[in-house]
């Protein structure tokens, strides 16, 4: 076992750090960190950073890969020395990294400040050959993997060309050296990513060790590379960077940043949009800090040294000592570091910051952009600022007010409570924020893959679909979308939703599964705005008519029966003669003045109930106490009821909002004759109880009738089949 390796084994078996001070160098310093320094784009519990030493732990994956490899012994202790000291930039206390700063080590950009650390504690007045080797593959350590992802420019790995020009190593040797040490780097932060890399790399240890003249990536393609994730999840990247360049010269406009290295700009900015990405881009070429190599005073920022790092803070510290220079590194990290908290113990992005940023920057022109204009907004404002420890080093971010930063936090608290709304709401009305109608914001991935995982569900609306064009309104997650493609390839399916959020997924799944249906935004109340009247041969409204009902507001109203009457008229307009609209939705039990008995089996129940009474916005839940574990209500609450508590706490806060039945079967057929007129037969009007519901809730309740005899649960959805008269479809 490396000695590198023994050191940290002994190092995590203390009880106490007491004999830390004998260990070596390089790993007291990285056993000081009080505030970790890391790459948050792997990171999945941003808790998990209190208890654990990152830094270290991922040193340790790179020498457990260096101590798996067949080297000579030269090359593995070279490496080992090499891989010990590559994070201590990331490393230290508080204090530590005070003094640091003041001796113009950079932190920030991590491998040119190891590099100078292990010059500071390890380098003696006499250089040895030796020691240029490790410090040069510290100052470049990582920048290959930095290259491939569009991060800095093939210029940056230069020195490693000296290595062979002094003759401390030949061309083999410099190949062997860096083909392992990529190795070790890359496989530490994941084995599939070496695996996905290797041909790469080596391709490019080639350039180096040949002295090939290359030329950097264009803008497209390093603004390819820096959105790969974003690709991966379904961007449309020619296309989306083609309609950016008929609004922007976006070649022309960034071209600056060609000779600069970036740091953590997918880490910081993989949920924004590319126009966004290029957006703030613009914003840091065009900044005061930028276009004067000056520095802004910030000695009497304590809001913003609250927000950031410590390091960031203490750099302001020093304003006294600054001489302007031309700007090598931008960094993204403070923007990174705002971006993310815990959400169930998993790092989730800050949609509330996200969607203020999108609002921020969505006021900008490119016209404003490049001529550098500050334009008012009370909440937000861009931060591009270089420190005097620092002079060639951009950093980048936003910064919140205090009534932002507040309103956000009551909003995050607020995510398992009825407060939520509100809370949202507020911060909606406050800023002026976009907002999509049914937002589920923290846990919108799950809802869709909910909305997925009810396909076998939706199938059967396949069987009445008649014609060539189909509109799916609400297609939520696209489930009912790809089984018409699948099912009827001789149908042009197409998605309408209000939600921007929904579309955006829907883009990408389209992207990335290479579906050949279409999705747009709109209104399903006004689909004349976006189809041609006559033109559609079957609207279908699986699961979407409750939630129009529940959410929009009808003369100022919400659940009003005259939304839905507005979505059959909307629908009905668009239809072709022939044409048919579906509707799959929940379902009223008539009479209505029947009475029902819930016993609980849990000794919640009750308490379940009565929050459930108390919050639900559809109407007022009625019902009588009968003994501490049942109750007696109309069979339409109790209904109601139930299908929250089957879907459990997680649901609540946005089951709360809806009412899933709104007619009787009767009240139905009403609405539509009375909305639709005599253009309109029933083909279809059956109801039943929909799978699972019986099943879900047969060890939490029992449901008995007003004597107190086991009834089985009523009907819970209806099926709807409504023909518009005229030329039949085939």
């Amino acid at each position: 076992m490396l000695h590198a390796l023994k050191a940290i084994k002994r190092y995590k078996s203390m009880d106490t750090q007491q004999h830390i001070t004998a260990e070596p160098q390089w790993l007291q310093l990285l056993a000081a960190a009080e505030k970790p320094r890391i790459n948050l784009e792997r990171i999945h519990s941003m808790a998990e950073l209190e208890y654990t030493n990152a830094v270290i732990d991922y040193t340790e994956r790179t020498l457990q890969v260096l101590d798996g490899l067949q080297l000579s012994f030269w090359v593995r202790e070279l490496l080992e020395e090499v891989l010990a000291w590559s994070e201590t930039a990331k490393g230290g206390s508080l204090e530590q990294r005070r003094a640091w700063q003041q001796q113009g080590i950079n932190l920030f950009v991590h491998n040119i400040g190891s590099a100078q650390l292990y010059e500071l504690y390890v380098v003696s007045a006499t250089r040895s050959p030796r020691h240029e080797i490790i410090r040069t593959l510290i100052a470049t350590h990582g920048l290959i993997g930095q290259y491939i992802r569009g991060e800095i420019p093939f210029v940056e790995n230069t020195p490693l060309r000296s290595l062979t020009a002094e003759g401390w190593v030949n061309d083999d040797e410099l190949r062997e050296i860096l083909m392992a040490l990529n190795e070790c780097i890359i496989t530490g932060v994941h084995e599939e990513l070496w695996d996905q890399v290797q041909d790469e790399v080596q391709q490019i240890i080639g350039w180096i060790v040949d002295g090939t003249e290359h030329t950097d990536w264009t803008v497209k393609e390093r603004l390819t590379r820096l959105r790969s994730d974003s690709i991966r999840h379904g961007e449309a990247m020619d296309k989306t960077y083609a309609e950016l360049g008929k609004q922007f010269a976006v070649e022309q406009e960034l071209e600056p940043l060609a000779s600069r290295t970036l740091w953590y700009v997918e880490s910081a900015m993989l949920d924004f949009s590319l126009e966004e990405m290029v957006k703030v881009f613009v914003l840091a070429l065009h900044s005061e800090a930028w276009s004067k190599g000056n520095m802004n005073n910030c000695t009497n920022r304590k809001d913003a040294e609250n927000k950031e790092s410590s390091e960031s803070s203490e750099i302001r510290q020093h304003t006294e000592r600054f001489s302007a220079t031309s700007i090598r590194h931008v960094s993204f990290e403070p923007l990174m570091n705002t971006m993310y908290y815990d959400h169930k113990g998993v790092k989730k992005l800050n949609i509330y910051k996200k969607r203020m940023i999108e609002k921020y920057l969505e006021q900008y022109s490119w016209e404003q952009l490049v001529t550098g204009q500050q334009l008012p907004y009370p909440h937000l404002g861009h931060r591009i600022e270089q420190y005097p420890d620092v002079p060639d080093t951009l950093f980048v971010t936003f910064e919140f007010s205090s009534a932002a930063e507040k309103l956000i936090a009551f909003c995050i608290e607020a995510e398992k409570s009825p407060l939520y709304e509100q809370a949202v709401l507020m911060l909606f009305d406050l800023f002026g924020l976009r907002r999509d109608a049914y937002d589920r914001f923290h846990n919108e991935e799950t809802y869709l893959a909910d909305m997925n995982s009810s396909g076998d569900y939706k199938k059967v609306l396949l069987d009445y679909i008649v014609g060539k064009r189909v509109l799916d309104i609400g297609p939520g997650g696209g489930v009912l979308l790809d089984l018409i493609e699948q099912e009827k390839p001789e149908v042009e399916p197409i998605g309408i939703d209000i939600s921007s959020n929904v579309i955006e997924a829907l883009e990408r799944k389209k992207q990335m599964e290479s579906h050949r249906w279409h999705v747009m935004k709109g209104d399903a109340l006004q689909l004349d705005q976006y189809v041609e009247a006559g033109t559609i041969d079957t609207v279908i409204f699986s699961s979407i008519l409750h939630e129009l009902y529940s959410y929009i507001e009808w003369d100022g109203v919400r659940f009003n029966t005259d939304t839905v009457a507005a979505a059959l008229r909307s629908a009905f307009q668009v239809l072709s003669p022939g044409g048919r609209i579906l509707i799959r939705d929940g379902i009223m039990s008539e009479p209505e003045s029947l009475k029902r008995r819930i016993r609980f089996l849990e000794p919640d129940g009750m308490q379940w109930l009565e929050r459930y009474a108390a919050d639900f916005k559809g109407r007022v839940i009625t019902y009588e106490r009968l003994s501490d574990n049942e109750v007696i209500l109309p069979i339409n609450d109790a209904m109601e009821f139930l299908y929250t508590y089957t879907w459990g706490e997680e649901a609540y806060v946005h089951e709360i909002q809806e009412q899933f039945g709104i007619f009787t079967p009767q009240a139905y057929e009403q609405c539509i004759r009375e909305t639709l007129g005599e253009q309109a037969d029933i083909l279809m009007l059956r109801h039943f109880l929909q799978e699972g519901y019986t099943e879900a809730l047969a060890e939490r309740i029992v449901m008995l009738d007003e004597h107190g005899e086991p009834v089985a649960l009523p009907d819970s959805t209806c099926l709807i089949v409504i023909e518009k008269k005229g030329r039949v479809l085939s």
